[in-house]
């Protein structure tokens, strides 16, 4: 058994059953398959109508009579304090806990049981054993940040990367000096894939690209870039293509839930169909056809700690007519991108940097409930957010102290509470933006 997989074991996790469930599916037919996926719909649901009082109140208490009767949960449906979400049974002790990364502006905590988590993994290994990559022997290099503002939690980051096989690239700063060294570190050790967010991944490749170096040339055990968190289009996967040498696999997925898509080796990107049902409705919430462009919408089914029926994940997506083998493939996703900020010394800072300025608003309580961040000029952050009440001194010095920490210093802040956002055109609030010229 490789490091990963005892430390999931060693967690509580049962890895080696999840494993087991995927291997039954991938030996039915697709009748069986199809109709076990709607079978694990349906108990999912009345597990949650029978032993969560907080779902139970959102239906209304009632009967419905079909699926497409059952109501839309959003992020703001479910907003609130994290025990009072729990169905029967669970409780922070026994499940797996964690909060979504708030890149849609709306940020809350949430659970998992121990075997849908264990799901979780088991299906984010098959997919990206599909393309030789395997978690327990291939060295990752990885772009994304890391908490700065706690030891603990920055340690407990650099021990789970330890344990999976990968070395973390920090995107808080991404100008050529620091560029560079990551440069060196692909020269001095045999990575096998690169994976991280799709705007730090194409300013790396911006930046080799101004080098005219490409990646594998420096690195020849590159294999593979999954790129995740935002879409890539067509001009970035060349880029990245042209720079690094390596495929580019492109990854859709929602922390709360699951892996939603991966991309084969087609370029299709296959749903994930395991543990998850995904339907694409209209602004009424009327399920579409395949082919047509509307919101998707998500059932987990494994979840039992907490119920994700009907969840509006807040994109909009086209289900393709085609399907490959058991797989429907998500032909077009709309949203899921965020700008850079270049601040006045001239430092080069992802968007998603302002999810860890922002996570002292992450509190479970909800004060809360959305925000956006918009860079105003140079120098100058302006944050938008709506709450119970307005943020006081204290809040308003912590999350300074926390852009001087992250971003650099002597940077303006100024804070506006809004009685809603401005949405985009999917429906969901754009994190960071940068809106001067």
């Amino acid at each position: 058994m490789g490091i990963f997989d005892l430390a999931l074991k060693i967690k509580g996790f049962p890895l080696n059953r999840a494993e087991l469930e995927l291997q039954s599916m991938y030996n039915m037919d697709l009748d069986s398959f199809r109709n076990n996926q709607l079978q694990k719909r349906d108990a999912c649901y009345n597990y949650h109508r029978s032993n969560n009082s907080h779902y139970n109140a959102f239906c209304s208490n009632k009967e419905f009579l079909s699926w497409d009767e059952i109501p839309i949960l959003t992020k703001e449906s479910i907003q609130k304090p994290l025990h009072e979400r729990l169905s029967n049974g669970y409780t922070s002790k026994n499940t797996y806990l964690s909060n979504t990364s708030g890149s849609s502006g709306e940020p809350f905590h949430f659970a998992k049981d121990k075997f849908c988590h264990a799901m979780t993994w088991a299906i984010i290994k098959n997919r990206f054993a599909r393309h030789g990559l395997d978690f327990n022997h291939s060295l990752q290099a990885r772009f994304y940040g890391i908490p700065l503002d706690s030891k603990m939690k920055y340690w407990a980051e650099l021990l789970k990367d330890y344990l999976c096989r990968r070395k973390r690239f920090p995107i808080f700063d991404l100008s050529d000096s620091v560029l560079e060294k990551y440069l060196n570190e692909f020269r001095s050790r045999e990575f096998n894939y690169l994976n991280g967010y799709t705007n730090a991944l194409v300013l790396f490749a911006d930046f080799l690209i101004r080098k005219e170096i490409v990646l594998k040339t420096v690195c020849p055990s590159l294999q593979k870039c999954v790129t995740t968190s935002e879409v890539l289009d067509y001009l970035d996967r060349r880029k990245i293509e042209k720079s690094f040498g390596v495929p580019v696999v492109n990854e859709y997925g929602a922390s709360e839930l699951d892996l939603i898509a991966f991309e084969d080796e087609d370029y299709d990107w296959i749903l994930n169909e395991e543990s998850l049902y995904i339907e694409i409705l209209d602004e009424n919430g009327k399920a579409l056809p395949d082919g047509e462009e509307g919101r998707i919408v998500v059932t987990s089914l494994y979840n039992k700690a907490m119920p994700f029926i009907r969840y509006d994940v807040g994109d909009i997506g086209i289900i393709s007519k085609k399907r490959k083998g058991h797989y429907r493939v998500l032909e077009k996703l709309i949203g899921r991108t965020n700008d850079t900020a270049i601040l006045p010394s001239g430092k080069t800072v992802h968007g998603l940097t302002f999810y860890y300025v922002s996570k002292s608003m992450l509190e479970e309580s909800g004060l809360i409930k959305e925000f956006i961040i918009k860079q105003v000029a140079p120098d100058h952050f302006h944050f938008e957010y709506v709450s119970f009440k307005d943020l006081n001194n204290s809040d308003i010095g912590g999350i300074r102290q926390l852009m001087d920490i992250y971003l650099e210093k002597n940077l303006k802040t100024t804070f506006e509470r809004k009685i809603e956002l401005k949405r985009t055109r999917a429906g969901k609030l754009k994190h960071f933006s940068v809106v001067y010229t």
